[in-house]
C-alpha cells in the first residue's frame, strides 16, 4: 500500500501550480528556468531564479525550483549524501512556506500543491533509505493534498496531472498487485481511462506540468498499456525539445526498440552511447543487445552486450527493467540454442525484476 502512494508521488513535478505568480513575465521566467533544467543547462537557471526570488522572496516556488534542479543535476540524488541533505532541507523549506499560503482561501490551491510536492519527495527519500515508517508518514500527508487537488482542478489546469495520475494508478496498481485490493476499498474511486485523459489535458493545457505529464504518460504506455506508438509520440517530442536530457533520450530509444523501429533507433543509440556516466551504460548495452538479437539476428554479439549490461548494478528507478530485458534476451538465445534449462534459469532471474506487462507476459508464457 505504501508503495502505491509512493508511485503517485514519484511523478509530481514540484513547480506545477504558480497561482500567486499572476504576472506573465514572472511565469515566463519560471517556465524558462524549468526548461533549462530539463535540458541539463544548469548554469542558466540561477540568473532566472534570482529574478523570481527578488519579486517573490517568501514563496515556496524558490526552494522547489532549486530542489528540482538538484534532482536532475545529481540524478539519482539519493546516492549523493551531501546533496541529498541539501535537497531535503529545500523540501522542508518549501513545506514551511506553503503553510503560510494555506491561511488565505485564494492561495490555498497553490499551498496544497507545494505541500503535496514537498511531503511527497521527502517520502521518497525515506523510502530509498529504507525507513518505511517515516516514508509512510510523509506519504500520508502528501496523499491528503492529492485529494485536495481534485477540488482545485478546474481553478488551475496544472492539477489535472496529479488527479489523472491518481485516477490511473488507484485502478492499475491493484490490478497488478491483487494483495492490496482490500486496502484500496478505503481510497477514492478512480478511472483508468479518465486518468490518462486528464494527464493528456495537463500536457496540452498545463504550463509547468506539461513536461512531467508527457514523460509519465509515456512511461505508463510503455510499462502498463503496451501502447508503444503513444509512448513514442510523447518521447519523440521530449527528446526534440530537450536534446541534452539523457533520460528522455534513453526512454525514446526504448520505445523505438519495443516498436521494432530498429533503423530509426540506431542513430539515437549511437548518440546515447557517448553517455558513459551514472547508470546510462547499462541501458546502452541492453539496447545494443536488443538491436543485435532482434534486428541483426546475431546471438553471439547480443549475448556479449546483455552480459556486459548485467555486470553493472542497476538503479532501481531507471534501469532495473533493463536488467530484466537482458535476462529475458539471454533466455530467448538459450532457447534458440536448445538449452531449455538455461532459458528457464534466465527467465526466473528476469521474473524477479520485471515490472513491464509485456515482459511479464513473455516470462509467464515460458514458465507456466
Amino acid at each position: 500500500m505504501k508503495r502505491f502512494v509512493l508511485i503517485l508521488l514519484t511523478a509530481i513535478s514540484p513547480l506545477a501550480n504558480a497561482q500567486l505568480l499572476f504576472d506573465a513575465p514572472t511565469q515566463h521566467l519560471a517556465l524558462e528556468a524549468i526548461d533549462h533544467i530539463y535540458n541539463y543547462e544548469f548554469g542558466a537557471v540561477e540568473p532566472l531564479a534570482r529574478q523570481i526570488r527578488a519579486k517573490y522572496p517568501n514563496h515556496p516556488v524558490n526552494p522547489l525550483l532549486k530542489a528540482i534542479q538538484l534532482h536532475w543535476q545529481y540524478l539519482p540524488v539519493k546516492d549523493n549524501k551531501a546533496i541529498s541533505g541539501q535537497y531535503r532541507k529545500l523540501l522542508e523549506e518549501c513545506i514551511n512556506k506553503a503553510k503560510v499560503l494555506e491561511k488565505e482561501d485564494k492561495t490555498r490551491p497553490e499551498a496544497a500543491f507545494f505541500s503535496m510536492a514537498g511531503h511527497g519527495y521527502i517520502a521518497l527519500i525515506h523510502n530509498y533509505n529504507d525507513d518505511k515508517i517515516k516514508a509512510a508518514s510523509e506519504g500520508k500527508q502528501a496523499y491528503n493534498y492529492v485529494m485536495d487537488g481534485f477540488k482545485y482542478m478546474e481553478r488551475n489546469p496544472e492539477f489535472y496531472f496529479s488527479s489523472g495520475l491518481y485516477n490511473y494508478y488507484v485502478v492499475r496498481y491493484p490490478e497488478d498487485h491483487p494483495i492490496v485490493k482490500p486496502l484500496i476499498l478505503f481510497f477514492k474511486d478512480g478511472n483508468r481511462e479518465e486518468g490518462l485523459r486528464q494527464m493528456d489535458i495537463a500536457v496540452r493545457k498545463g504550463i509547468f506540468t506539461r513536461t512531467e505529464s508527457a514523460f509519465y504518460l509515456a512511461r505508463i504506455y510503455l510499462k502498463h498499456e503496451l501502447r508503444y506508438e503513444k509512448a513514442s509520440f510523447y518521447l519523440a517530442g521530449l527528446s526534440q525539445k530537450y536534446p541534452a536530457n539523457p533520460v528522455f533520450l534513453m526512454k525514446h530509444i526504448e520505445a523505438l526498440l519495443l516498436l521494432g523501429k530498429y533503423e530509426e533507433a540506431q542513430p539515437f543509440m549511437e548518440r546515447f552511447k557517448r553517455r558513459t556516466d551514472k547508470f546510462f551504460p547499462i541501458a546502452a548495452r541492453t539496447f545494443e543487445g536488443l538491436y543485435e538479437e532482434k534486428y541483426l539476428k546475431n546471438d553471439v554479439e547480443a549475448t556479449k552486450s546483455y552480459l556486459t549490461a548485467l555486470r553493472q548494478p542497476y538503479e532501481i528507478e531507471y534501469t532495473k527493467e533493463y536488467h530484466a530485458f537482458a535476462y529475458a534476451g539471454l533466455a530467448r538465445i538459450a532457447l534458440r540454442s536448445g538449452d531449455r534449462k538455461k532459458a528457464s534459469a534466465y527467465y526466473k532471474k528476469a521474473e524477479e525484476l520485471a515490472e513491464y506487462k509485456g515482459l511479464i507476459t513473455e516470462i509467464k508464457s515460458f514458465l507456466k
